[in-house]
Parts: C-alpha cells; sequence; structure tokens
C-alpha cells in the first residue's frame, strides 16, 4: 500500500498549522493564496477551465500519473482510472454548469501546495436543476514542467433553500 496519500495529507497539517488551526469559522482569517501557491493555484484554474472546455487532454494533463480524486465517497486512483471513469461526465457537468469560488486559500512549501475552494455551483444538468455548494482541496506537487495535481477532494451539498 503507498504512503502517498499520508505523505500528502501530513504536508497539509503541516502548512496549515498555526493560529489559525484551531479557530472556528466565524474567528478565521481572511482567505488568501500566498505568493508562492499561485502558480500551483493557476494550475486549479486551468484544470476547471479544460473541463468546462471539453478539453479531456488538457485536463489530464494537469493531473498527476498517480493523482488520487476522492468524490462522492468514492475513489479514483490514478490519472487512467479517472480517465476511464469520472473524466467524461465531470466535463459534462462542468460544462452545463457555472461555478463562483467564494473563498480560495493556499500555500506551497518546496515542491508541494494545496489550495482550498468553497463555492456555489448552479444551473441545470440531465435536465434537473443544479443548486450545491462545493468545497475543493486539491494538494499539488511541482515537476520539472510545472504544477500537477496530485490529489483531489470534492465534497458538495445541497445550497439552503434549493
Amino acid at each position: 500500500m503507498s504512503r502517498q496519500p499520508f505523505a500528502l495529507a501530513a504536508v497539509v497539517l503541516a502548512l496549515s498549522a498555526g493560529p489559525g488551526l484551531a479557530q472556528h469559522a466565524h474567528d478565521a482569517p481572511p482567505a488568501r493564496i500566498a505568493a508562492a501557491a499561485d502558480e500551483a493555484a493557476a494550475a486549479v484554474d486551468a484544470f476547471h477551465a479544460a473541463l468546462r472546455e471539453g478539453d479531456r487532454e488538457a485536463a489530464l494533463a494537469l493531473l498527476a500519473e498517480d493523482a488520487l480524486i476522492f468524490e462522492a465517497g468514492g475513489a479514483e486512483r490514478s490519472r487512467a482510472e479517472y480517465a476511464s471513469h469520472h473524466l467524461a461526465s465531470d466535463a459534462a457537468y462542468a460544462a452545463a454548469t457555472a461555478d463562483a469560488v467564494t473563498r480560495r486559500s493556499g500555500e506551497a512549501s518546496g515542491d508541494m501546495a494545496w489550495i482550498t475552494s468553497e463555492g456555489r455551483t448552479t444551473g441545470t444538468f440531465n435536465g434537473r436543476p443544479v443548486d450545491r455548494l462545493t468545497v475543493e482541496t486539491m494538494l499539488l506537487r511541482r515537476h520539472a514542467d510545472g504544477w500537477r495535481i496530485q490529489h483531489i477532494h470534492w465534497s458538495s451539498r445541497a445550497a439552503p433553500g434549493a
């Protein structure tokens, strides 16, 4: 069994440790992207843009080969597994809906970065209305040719009143 997810989780905890870790949401400092994480955040944005545009190759190019994707209680344990399972439906969903990021933060240390986003997705997909509050965590690793997404964790719930 690979220890990689555990190592990545340790990096996130180490990067986020400090006064903000124990604060309640109403006490949390304003969200921000540290300058060191700007390029990693741009890779996250490029991944979402590729999905919206239906550019599967561009989306896959931003994922590490051994990427781990958690969504809706399931796991896909590689870029190839994601490509053969949820990539097409994620691209169709992204093209049919609108996302608004309401809060984002991130940090980088060495060749590792984390970007967290909160937002809202609205629209219509498969003939059904969509109004979801979303959260996303992405862990990225810097490669010789740029940042690659190593881990994604997506979660959502119905928006109040939806």
